[in-house]
This record gives C-alpha cells, sequence and structure tokens, in this order.
C-alpha cells in the first residue's frame, strides 16, 4: 500500500502515464506508483492543452481505464476539485472508486492551467484550506492519499507559497506539492520547512524547476518525484522523426516497434489461448 510505504520513509519515481497502453509499459520497468498526468490526458484524449478543458467524468473514467490495467498504486491529477466543494466531494469520491491510491488536488482558480506555464491564479488559501477538509471527510479510507498543490510560488512567490503548504497541512492533507519552486536552493527550502509529511516535486523539461536527478530530489527529502510530460514527450519526439522519415523516404523506419513487439505488450497471447481452449 501506498500510504504505508511513504510512512516508512519510502521514496519513488513517478512517470507520467496518461492511458492504459502507456500505464501497462510504465508499470512493467517502473514496478511501483504511477503518475496520472492531467497534461497527458488533456493532450491524448482532446489533442488540447491542459487549461482545464477535461472534464472529471473524463478524468475519472481515465483513472478507472488505467487502474484496471495494472497492478500498481496510481496517483491521478485532480487539477481544482473540478469546481467547488461539492465537486471535490465528488472527485475524491470517484477518484478513490476508480482505484486511484491517491489524488492531488490544487489551489489554482478554475478553470485551471498547467503549473509550468503562465497566467495560473490562485484562490484564497481559506477556500483551498475547505477544499482538503471536505476532501479528508470524504474518502472511505484513510490511506486514500489526499495530496495537497500550491502554485503560488509562480505568482506571489516561494513564502507565500510556503505559508499555504503549512495550512494545507493543517487543514489534513497527507502530502505536500509546491509547484513550479525555481533553483534548488527554493527546492532545498520547501523540503527543510516540512519535517514527517511526504513532499512532492516535479521535473518537467523546459519548465520553471530545474531538472535534478531522483536521488538527488530523495536525498533533499522529497519522496515522490513525478514526472508528468516524460513519456508524452519521448512519444511525440517518435512520432516526429518516424513521420518525418516516413515522408522523406517514402517508407518505414526500422526504428519503431515491430508488429509482434506490440502485440506482447497488448496481451495478444491471452486472445490466442482464449480461441485455442474453445
Amino acid at each position: 500500500m501506498l500510504s504505508d510505504a511513504l510512512n516508512q520513509g519510502k521514496c519513488f519515481s513517478l512517470p507520467g502515464v496518461f492511458d492504459p497502453f502507456s500505464a501497462r509499459i510504465a508499470a512493467h520497468y517502473v514496478k511501483g506508483p504511477l503518475y496520472m498526468t492531467g497534461y497527458g490526458v488533456s493532450a491524448t484524449l482532446l489533442g488540447k492543452p491542459d487549461a482545464g478543458l477535461v472534464s472529471y467524468s473524463q478524468m475519472v473514467e481515465r483513472v478507472s481505464m488505467i487502474t484496471a490495467s495494472i497492478d500498481v498504486p496510481l496517483v491521478a491529477d485532480g487539477d481544482t476539485g473540478f469546481g467547488g466543494l461539492a465537486n471535490v466531494a465528488q472527485t475524491v469520491a470517484g477518484y478513490e472508486r476508480a482505484g486511484a491510491s491517491a489524488i492531488q488536488i490544487e489551489d489554482q482558480e478554475f478553470p485551471k492551467r498547467c503549473g509550468h506555464t503562465r497566467d495560473r491564479r490562485v484562490v484564497d488559501a481559506a477556500d483551498m484550506q475547505k477544499k482538503i477538509k471536505v476532501a479528508v471527510s470524504t474518502r472511505d479510507r484513510s490511506e486514500f492519499i489526499i495530496i495537497a498543490r500550491t502554485d503560488a510560488r509562480t505568482q506571489f512567490g516561494l513564502d507565500e507559497a510556503l505559508r499555504r503548504a503549512e495550512a494545507y497541512a493543517q487543514s489534513g492533507a497527507d502530502a505536500l506539492f509546491v509547484e513550479s519552486p525555481e533553483s534548488p536552493e527554493e527546492l532545498r527550502k520547501i523540503s527543510e520547512a516540512f519535517h514527517g509529511l511526504p513532499l512532492v516535486s516535479n521535473m518537467v523539461a523546459g519548465g520553471r524547476t530545474p531538472l535534478l536527478s531522483d536521488q538527488e530530489l530523495f536525498d533533499m527529502g522529497f519522496q515522490l518525484v513525478i514526472h508528468p510530460t516524460y513519456l508524452l514527450g519521448a512519444m511525440t519526439r517518435g512520432l516526429e522523426s518516424s513521420l518525418q522519415y516516413l515522408v522523406e523516404e517514402g517508407r518505414q523506419t526500422s526504428e519503431v516497434a515491430q508488429f509482434d513487439v506490440l502485440n506482447d505488450w497488448l496481451d495478444f497471447e491471452s486472445v490466442w489461448a482464449l480461441d485455442q481452449e474453445h
């Protein structure tokens, strides 16, 4: 159970997955918790930016689809809770029923924006504290982890972000996520400010936070290091290079996964076995 592992001080690197196929492959290699990225879901479901365009029903359905395809814990992006307090209650209950082990809720205004982009605005800290209290009281199991994220760093500075994180911890959050620190020194200040609660760090290539290794962040005191756009970026590069080759050369490159490899990942063997049995 993820909550027990975190209480024991264990640390995890979580690649961002966005559909059952990416989750199946990631679970094979990571053999630990995964992170369902709202950015990746918006990109693959709608082909649009992570700007509050994916609905609660679409996100919770994606949670259910991913958890059905893997046997490792899933930490799921819950955006702002998709509205007011009643929406937060619905979101927490839905994510828990769908099989997630943890939900991340942020203090942005609705509709939200991706954490490393501009024009983000946060709600009053008191409003976010109410959301956290509702989230805690709504969950069925105490093992279902409530991660409170603050995006205040970009708009108001690190001190305000730390103040909010402390208030969210006092409201019952199980883990804290201070988004978009802008230097290793700020990362250290975050880790030094909180003891006894799991901390989340977000590594985004080209984002506001410098890219550090998982081990560097673990050594600082972060227990969950998420990589929300890493696999989406890898997929994008693969699509770009393979399509460019096809257009320029008029044939397929041998660098792509072959048909038998795709069949293995999709477990076609189980379908063929059923055909043979009946």
